[in-house]
């Protein structure tokens, strides 16, 4: 059992970090206030190679795994660029997973280069507005027409579509009375994000500025056969696959904001004077803080055993489930805390912990909310009835 990083899983944070450090926390500040892709952080993080850090080599990739991606992504996090800085090349790294997966040869050689490269920017166009999390009920539709299909529907909170080259989409091919099971008759597609079919309309939001949430409307939208991953109808399980990956990477980001949050904390602390002395000597500081810095890294453990074991092939959904709920728990409580640790300028703007806590409440309530990972935890570690 082994409990540190290799020399190379080491050196990925150090170079990760070395190169978050050009875009320090007064860039993704002035990026909370503005709004506006961060394309010069997306084209560094490209140019460095870091896009492909979990794709096949063959492609361009450099063929590591979940763990490694997962120490990029935290590292991310942690540096300042929180969430602002860690979606705008999410997609990038888990997004391709079912074109990795299940793609033919000539997908992957026609797709991955682009996004490894940073060439394209993609969205997951998966969440609709009458399904939530309940995918099989998903209603936009891809009609088969001649060699392709044409599709029809509505998608919500979709990042990036506002700057958006290539979409990740799901949709029903076969409608659900003439399915065998919910989960049948879905498909999975990469295709192009066609402006002249697809209508985008942002949404303002708490935090993460800079990385946009919209609504999208898909009006005949024609999709090639060739851009179809896998068989028709599959498409659910195909999604499936990759979402343990996301847990993970989603709960590495989390734990990065936790960290910076706290280490700010300590910071000011240590030399905010009062009464005579730092306020960091008062244990009605030190606790609170002490607290979250053994939490987070217990919920580290547990990141990384997931990542760990999905990368030597074993099942880890318990596991992957279980470091999301915990990273989105006790990172916001971290930065709840780092707030609080500033007193009145925690508030502001200038000290960055208000924005650390806006943007770590979407790692608690996205991809999979909280509730339904302990419904998954008790049916299926516990084994209790299924409660939904």
């Amino acid at each position: 059992m082994q409990f540190g990083f290799s020399e190379q899983q080491q050196a990925i944070r150090d170079s990760v970090a070395k190169l978050c450090a050009r875009f320090d926390e007064s860039y993704w500040l002035k990026k909370d206030k503005e709004g506006g892709f961060p394309d010069d952080f997306y084209a560094a993080m490209a140019e460095a190679g870091w896009l492909g850090i979990a794709m096949p080599e063959e492609y361009g990739g450099a063929g590591l795994g979940v763990t490694e991606a997962t120490i990029m992504m935290q590292t991310v996090a942690q540096s300042g660029a929180a969430l602002q800085g860690a979606s705008a090349i999410h997609l990038n790294i888990f997004g391709p997973n079912p074109v990795v997966v299940f793609g033919t040869e000539e997908q992957k050689k026609r797709i991955l280069p682009d996004i490894i490269g940073g060439k394209v920017k993609g969205c997951f166009a998966v969440t609709e507005p009458n399904a939530g999390l309940n995918t099989t009920s998903l209603e936009t539709r891809a009609e088969r027409d001649g060699n392709g299909y044409v599709v029809h529907g509505k998608k919500v909170f979709i990042s990036t579509a506002q700057v958006a080259d290539k979409m990740l989409l799901i949709a029903r091919t076969t409608p659900r009375e003439q399915c065998r099971r919910a989960t049948d008759g879905l498909s999975l597609f990469y295709t192009d994000f066609d402006r002249s079919r697809i209508e985008v309309r942002e949404i303002d939001k708490m935090g993460r500025k800079a990385v946009d949430t919209n609504q999208v409307f898909i009006d005949g939208l024609k999709v090639p056969l060739e851009d179809r991953i896998g068989e028709e109808g599959k498409g659910f399980r195909y999604l499936l696959h990759g979402l343990n990956p996301e847990r993970i990477l989603v709960a590495a980001e989390a734990i990065g904001i936790g960290r910076a949050a706290l280490n700010r904390a300590a910071q000011y602390a240590k030399e905010r004077i009062v009464f005579g002395r730092p306020i960091g000597q008062n244990q009605a500081i030190q606790h609170p803080l002490a607290e979250s810095w053994m939490k987070l890294e217990a919920t580290d453990l547990m990141c990384f055993k997931a990542a760990w074991l999905y990368d030597n092939g074993q099942e880890c959904g318990a596991e992957a489930n279980a470091a999301k709920y915990l990273a989105g728990e006790v990172a916001f409580e971290a930065c709840q805390r780092a707030v609080m640790t500033h007193g009145g300028y925690g508030y502001t703007k200038e000290f960055h912990v208000e924005r650390f806590l806006r943007e770590v409440m979407i790692a608690r309530i996205a991809p999979v909310s909280p509730q339904l990972i302990l419904c998954y935890i008790a049916e299926k570690v516990l084994g209790l009835p299924k409660s939904y």
